[in-house]
């Protein structure tokens, strides 16, 4: 598939075949070559990764817990004191291989490290490929707050092999399509049907949806890098699903959620919302709504947990001045920005779950 440029970045598509890698690696000559992994994809994805990896340069293998709970500023520490110790230089190069934390973490780390060095992100889940490594944003979490301290610095390259999907459960098959659901319902209806027509994601029609979203997710980036105004579309469903996915986590009583699983909650609400204070035909909401309830999620919250879901929406970064801000539709396919909305709103969108 044709390469999509995106803000001094190059994002490939390829099936099993990391030329345009080893090319790059050749080219720069880096001075040593660092992969992050954690312990799955260093089981799963690693052995097949380093089997088509071409290289003289020193290689250097980095492992972190796998987890939410690991995307933190420790994690960090952990990783820069072992690529100090292992001699790194500003012509080192990272190689980010793994899921979304992978790639934030590793992106930052990157990007901070002797006042940043190259890195490249080669996604293995599929929230990675089509969400977390797309757009060049890179950061870690403040305990159960998601994506506090980071930065926007594009990697060199993103290197998208579907294969990888066959290391995954159809649970996190799943929680990575919530985010293509999304692109479709921000900017693109056909899409968006053609996502609720997909049935196989092992097949050529799949990985050519992966495509699309990626193209969807970078049109937007590209023309607002520094999410000062469209770019903040990427946000449906996460005031509510980024503050579900938080609680959920501080909470033992709870089940941790996988991070598409709250935010396909958001997602429910937020349309909800959508037809009250942007518009959204009812029509619409009836779709989402049946889309919703067939992935068969079992998230409920009582009125005091709501309450304090909405305590950690405070700390949402689209917040202005204290208020809690919104990404709304107004039909699938066009959304709304920066839309302010009542608290008893909020309570009565919870009722939707």
């Amino acid at each position: 598939m044709k390469p999509i440029e995106l803000n001094n970045s190059t994002i490939y598509q390829v099936d099993r075949d990391f030329t345009v890698l080893n090319e790059y690696i050749k080219k720069q000559s880096p001075s040593s070559i660092f992969i992050l992994v954690d312990d799955l994809t260093m089981e799963n994805c690693y052995p097949y990764f380093i089997s088509h990896l071409e290289t003289v340069a020193r290689l250097e293998v980095i492992e972190i817990d796998n987890g939410e709970e690991f995307k933190n500023i420790e994690t960090c520490t952990g990783v820069w004191n072992a690529m100090i110790e292992l001699g790194s230089d500003r012509n080192s190069l990272m190689i980010n291989l793994g899921g979304g934390v992978i790639t934030d973490l590793g992106g930052f780390v990157a990007s901070t490290i002797k006042r940043g060095i190259a890195f490249i992100h080669v996604p293995t889940s599929l929230l990675g490929m089509v969400d977390a490594s797309i757009g060049g944003k890179n950061g870690v979490d403040i305990g159960s707050l998601k994506n506090q301290i980071g930065v926007i610095n594009p990697p060199v390259m993103t290197v998208i092999d579907p294969g990888f999907l066959n290391t995954l459960s159809y649970q996190h098959l799943v929680n990575g399509s919530i985010e293509m659901f999304k692109h479709g319902l921000i900017a693109d209806r056909a899409y968006w049907n053609d996502m609720n027509n997909a049935t196989d994601y092992h097949s050529e029609l799949f990985n050519a949806l992966i495509y699309q979203s990626i193209l969807i997710k970078s049109d937007i980036v590209r023309s607002d890098p520094f999410e000062k105004g469209a770019r903040k579309a990427l946000n449906y469903g996460h005031t509510i699903g980024h503050a579900i996915e938080s609680y959920c986590m501080d909470e033992e009583a709870l089940t941790t959620l996988l991070h598409g699983e709250a935010i396909a909650a958001g997602l429910l609400l937020e349309s909800f919302l959508s037809v009250q204070f942007a518009g959204l035909p009812k029509s619409d909401y009836k779709e989402i709504k049946t889309w919703y309830d067939a992935l068969d999620l079992d998230i409920t919250f009582d009125n005091s947990q709501i309450e304090d879901i909405i305590a950690y929406m405070q700390h949402d970064k689209k917040n202005v001045n204290g208020e809690i801000r919104f990404v709304l539709l107004e039909q699938i396919g066009s959304f709304k920005t920066d839309q302010v909305v009542s608290e008893d709103s909020i309570y009565k969108a919870f009722e939707q779950l």
